[in-house]
């Protein structure tokens, strides 16, 4: 009888080490926890600045209009936390060549998989209530977020009018989650 138990469960007990090893090597992949133990500071400067070409000489006779100094801002606002505890500045800038970027200036929040930032239409709220709506309405997928601190830059594509789009969200897309937003204020 011993032999023919012993044959019964060796299989038994191997099924269910295979079983629980794949299930530990999912749950690692979907969650990622040693993210977060881990930040990454970008430092990108103001868009624009380094790469303005130089302002080309008036024709003889016109007045000169300076340009603008640097990018427009158009919109801003402070980040507040949602999943995870969030902080920083979110402006909408617009460039010397008429593009769109959406800028993160001082940013704190925790790292995650499949972190993202997204330009919204949906309205910024506070606690639980403001966690799972920024997909729900018109969005727009900014990119991955390139770090979980700093400040950084997000390009919006040429085709996107800026002016349907009242807030942006950090957005875990993979639990589709906010981890923070903030309210687009006009400036």
């Amino acid at each position: 009888m011993g032999r023919v138990w012993s044959a019964l469960v060796r299989p038994w007990v191997i099924g269910v080490l295979a079983v629980a090893v794949a299930g530990a090597g999912f749950g690692l992949y979907w969650f990622q926890p040693w993210k977060l133990w881990q930040d990454e500071t970008v430092r990108e400067a103001l868009p624009g600045d380094a790469a303005r070409p130089p302002a080309a000489a008036p024709p003889s006779g016109a007045s000169a209009t300076p340009a603008p100094a640097g990018p427009e801002s158009l919109a801003s606002g402070e980040l507040i936390s949602h999943e995870h505890t969030t902080s920083g500045t979110v402006k909408l800038l617009r460039l010397a060549d008429g593009s769109h970027v959406v800028r993160l200036e001082r940013l704190d929040t925790s790292n995650g998989p499949d972190l993202r930032v997204l330009l919204t239409d949906a309205p910024v709220k506070e606690g639980r209530a403001g966690w799972h709506v920024f997909d729900d309405g018109a969005h727009v997928s900014l990119g991955k977020l390139k770090g979980n601190k700093g400040s950084q830059n997000y390009a919006v594509p040429g085709n996107v009018d800026v002016s349907r789009f009242s807030s942006v969200s950090i957005w875990c897309d993979r639990f589709d989650v906010s981890f923070g937003a903030a309210r687009l204020a006009p400036v």
